[in-house]
């Protein structure tokens, strides 16, 4: 399969406060696309950030007693740490207060008023600082104090002040006809539907920019206004791949997106604002955005103001890192809102994990290390259940593509572990331990199909779990440039003879400290 271009994002986060489990789950998302792309061969572009501008961050800073950018400066660093603590291998890490992020943005406001799409008025409405949106009245609705907020419970203030508009309220048919001739652009479905019943309503022209406060970018050629922060950080995903230069190397092969990663609550501006700004440039809109569900804890969703944040370092500290990488993507079906909670962490652990993926491979290679000089045993010829469940291992990738093409990581997990469950089911009804006796032969070849089975799961394991398959690999003894999905299948099977070091287990169990005690 010839390479293809793949560009994956991540929203950009907002730097008012320090990242929780939330922000590490969409870009584990990505992250987890990212590899996948990869090891399929296609030239992955990956790009996560922070979004730095706006009257919430200008509060924030206020409260903090500091200037906005070197408050921004300090809480950007947060979420690179966090890139790092969760291994993501993003590609790049953009700020919206870096110089080419400004010069984009501004060629962007040029060209959708040079094409005739802003206007200059002026403003009197509802605007949340939390969400950093305008909300019409019929939005609102009233906190048990009877003060007025958004759908989203955030606070709103009444803003009058003079205003560039979008004409957003010209873009209804044209984006019912995008999402009609492009059924796939909004994901799951539920989703979709939301986005096209919004947008059949009626669209309202969309104020842009705003003067009571400075911390953004300037409107060009009217430095009293700075832009509107949402048609400021959406372009971040311009910026990364060169815009404005769109003859670029850069823009020519990521452009337009790929995918587009979203929490459900921005999902309005990344399906309706962005796409009709972009159409309003003359550009093309991205190809795909998918609005992922909520981690909840205790059935709430994680806030501040409630106490009940879980941060990625948190779990990560308790647990270890890939196996709390393989949990939330396995855990909740992609997409919908989903609990996260002590007990269903250690059942995937000592279930999935140790009991599963981690006794096969301990007991193959122990076996292997023990009964065939810790060298892969040469096979006699294979029998019907051998090539079965070799055939399983090497046919499962085109299930686990489909399932990441549509973003459903957790299926794609439940069909790799189906093949762990054949695995194991195998193993007990070839019982090799008894083969010793009384056919090595035979238990030398049921050993080498399990060693090829466990380097495929491996190797597909990769972009969730990228530590502990590398040690898989690397107790299989398989070189490091053998490990991309063009390696799987019978021609690159296990060579028999390798000499493999000596096994250790890749999967603890976990232990409650106090029943270790």
């Amino acid at each position: 399969m010839a390479e293809q271009p793949y560009y994956v994002t991540t929203p950009i986060y907002y730097v008012n406060d320090k990242p929780h489990i939330g922000h590490a789950y969409t870009t584990l998302a990505c992250d987890v696309l990212a590899r996948f792309h990869r090891l399929d061969g296609d030239d992955v572009h990956f790009l996560t950030g922070t979004d730095e501008h706006g009257q919430k961050v200008e509060k924030s800073a206020q409260a903090a007693g500091v200037d906005p950018q070197v408050f921004t400066d300090e809480v950007s660093q947060n979420f690179r740490r966090l890139a790092a603590d969760m291994n993501y291998s993003n590609d790049d890490f953009i700020r919206t207060t870096e110089p080419r992020h400004i010069h984009a943005c501004q060629a962007l406001w040029r060209a959708i008023r040079d094409n005739g799409h802003i206007y200059l008025g002026s403003y009197a409405g509802w605007y949340a600082v939390r969400d950093e949106a305008f909300y019409t009245e019929s939005e609102l609705t009233k906190d048990e104090q009877g003060n007025k907020v958004a759908p989203s419970g955030a606070e709103v203030e009444w803003v009058e002040e003079p205003s560039y508009f979008f004409d957003l309220s010209k873009w209804q048919q044209p984006l019912l006809d995008f999402y009609d001739a492009n059924p796939d652009f909004i994901g799951p479905d539920t989703r979709r539907n939301e986005v096209i019943s919004f947008v059949s309503g009626g669209l309202h022209d969309l104020s842009v920019s705003r003067t009571s406060f400075k911390w953004g970018i300037p409107v060009p050629d009217d430095p009293d206004h700075i832009m509107y922060v949402w048609l400021d950080a959406l372009n971040n995903y311009q910026t990364a791949v060169g815009y404005p230069d769109t003859e670029s190397a850069l823009y020519s092969k990521y452009w337009p997106a790929d995918l587009h990663m979203v929490g459900k609550d921005i999902l309005r501006f990344h399906a309706i604002y962005w796409p009709a700004f972009l159409m309003a440039a003359g550009l093309a809109p991205p190809k795909r955005v998918y609005a992922h569900g909520w981690l909840l804890n205790r059935g709430e969703k994680m806030s501040k103001s409630l106490g009940n944040v879980v941060t990625a370092g948190d779990l990560v500290e308790r647990y270890g890192l890939d196996p709390v990488r393989y949990y939330l993507m396995r855990e909740v079906p992609f997409g919908q809102d989903g609990y996260i909670s002590h007990e269903s962490m250690v059942g995937r652990i000592n279930g999935d994990l140790a009991n599963d993926l981690g006794n096969l491979a301990q007991r193959v290679l122990s076996m292997i290390n023990k009964n065939c000089d810790a060298r892969i045993p040469q096979p006699q010829p294979l029998k019907p259940d051998d090539t079965a469940i070799l055939a399983a291992a090497a046919e499962v990738l085109s299930t686990v593509r489909e399932e990441f093409e549509r973003q459903a990581f957790h299926r794609a997990l439940e069909a790799i572990w189906k093949v762990v469950g054949d695995a194991n089911r195998y193993i007990d009804a070839q019982a090799p331990w008894k083969l010793r006796k009384t056919d090595p032969d035979r238990m030398a070849t049921v050993l080498y199909a399990l060693a090829d089975v466990i380097r495929h799961l491996a190797i597909l394991v990769q972009p969730v779990m990228p530590d502990a398959a590398s040690s898989m690999l690397d107790q299989l003894g398989v070189p490091a440039d053998r490990r991309s999905f063009s390696e799987l299948g019978s021609g690159h099977a296990v060579a028999p003879g390798t000499e493999l070091p000596k096994p250790s287990p890749v999967f603890p169990r976990f232990i409650e400290e106090d029943s270790a005690a």
